[in-house]
């Protein structure tokens, strides 16, 4: 997955700075950081959130502009600068460049123009090494009580006992989601609050809404309240998504069950999504439905198919039945402990904590280094994996 650039943008015309923020806000590998009316005190913001690119129109008053060009090139060298203007002539093109302008882009300001300016950054090597892409893994289920919540839980728990990991799991069960159950978590905030505050969303009001467990793990739950109407969007979703990328190294989302726009659209940024079955036939039957429709909606190209309580009794189809029915490989395989598993819920403690040593807690264990290994990159081959399974952002919404 491409790194998310942090983009600071100051431009004193109303019409045309959201004209620029409507655009950047389309594209999920830039995060707005913030925005500015005055070119007087921009310099101050840049210094105060240390973007990897500041923008700036010309446009109002291109002297004032470039002398802010000029400061911000050289107080924060790390920081690439952009400037916009509509204006064509070669002086102010040379000024600016000389001034130490990375690109210089016309205005209005086009999506294909910018894009190619990131891709110009990114090959000179202007993007500052801190910057790093995040591994999205998003855990649905074939029906009700398979295991995704307890899967995703411990995805992420296991993933932050590794110091040089930050993770992040999103509770997407907007209705009924009970990670933070699974936690022994009273959150202070939640998504909700997120959503309610997205328009002046950063990285530090971002960080206070999350609840840390011991672990390492930050949780962000689903609401206190059922609403009637979910209290946030796909856009607003997007945004969220998009910051906790430049934000921690994973990031792990709980589906619901209902595959709404909210949970294709998590779907569609994932770098890996695994449908948790068990080998009986109504999960296998919905399992064949689930593929169809994200087959339909181009969505199931990162899918990997995970057969959980393997073993739970001699009434469970067999694996060879279970492939020749959903006519898919299965990517891994986690055993049945049932009695362990549940005694971590009720606890409120992860597998890792409650039961380092069993056999279920090894297998999630080895799923996580797997899922480490695929999502950047890496060839190895899954532990317990039957056999080798064989993006614009929230575009779908807009397709029949």
């Amino acid at each position: 997955m491409n790194n998310v650039v942090r983009l600071a943008l100051v431009d004193p015309l109303d019409s045309s700075r959201n004209s620029v923020k409507n655009l950047l806000l389309g594209i999920d590998t830039v995060w707005l950081e913030a925005e500015c009316s005055r070119y007087d005190f921009f310099s101050d913001i840049v210094q105060q959130t240390q973007p990897d690119i500041a923008l700036i129109n010309l446009d109002n008053d291109s002297q004032k502009g470039l002398g802010l060009l000029a400061q911000i090139t050289q107080e924060l060298p790390t920081c690439a600068v952009f400037v916009l203007s509509s204006s064509q002539e070669g002086s102010l093109i040379l000024q600016a460049m000389r001034m130490g302008a990375k690109e210089f882009l016309n205005s209005p300001l086009k999506l294909d123009d910018f894009m190619a300016a990131l891709d110009r950054l990114h090959s000179s090597g202007g993007k500052r090494d801190k910057t790093r892409g995040s591994r999205v893994i998003s855990v649905c289920g074939a029906s009700g009580g398979i295991g995704c919540t307890s899967l995703a839980i411990n995805l992420g728990c296991i993933l932050a006992q590794n110091k040089a990991n930050s993770v992040a799991i999103i509770d997407l069960d907007l209705a009924l989601g009970d990670s933070d159950v699974w936690l022994d978590i009273i959150p202070d905030y939640t998504i909700q609050d997120v959503a309610e505050n997205i328009t002046r969303l950063d990285y530090s009001l971002l960080k206070r809404s999350l609840s840390q467990h011991a672990s390492g793990a930050f949780l962000l739950p689903r609401p206190i309240h059922m609403e009637e109407h979910p209290p946030i969007n796909a856009e607003q979703l997007q945004r969220v998504i998009a910051l906790l990328r430049a934000t921690f190294s994973h990031l792990i989302i709980d589906l619901s069950k209902a595959f709404s726009p909210l949970d294709l659209g998590a779907i569609q940024v994932s770098d890996v999504t695994l449908l948790v079955t068990q080998l009986d036939l109504p999960c296998l039957r919905n399992v064949v439905r689930l593929l169809q429709f994200l087959d339909e909606r181009e969505l199931s190209q990162n899918l990997k198919v995970l057969v959980n309580r393997v073993g739970l009794g001699d009434s469970q189809i067999s694996l060879s039945k279970a492939l020749e029915t959903i006519g898919r490989e299965v990517y891994w395989q986690l055993p049945n402990e049932y009695a362990t598993m549940i005694e971590s819920r009720n606890n409120g403690v992860p597998l890792i904590m409650q039961a380092p040593r069993s056999k279920l807690t090894k297998s999630v264990e080895a799923l996580a280094a797997q899922l480490d290994s695929t999502t950047s990159g890496g060839s190895g081959e899954a532990g317990e994996a039957a056999e080798k399974p064989k993006r614009r952002l929230f575009s779908f919404l807009s397709s029949k």
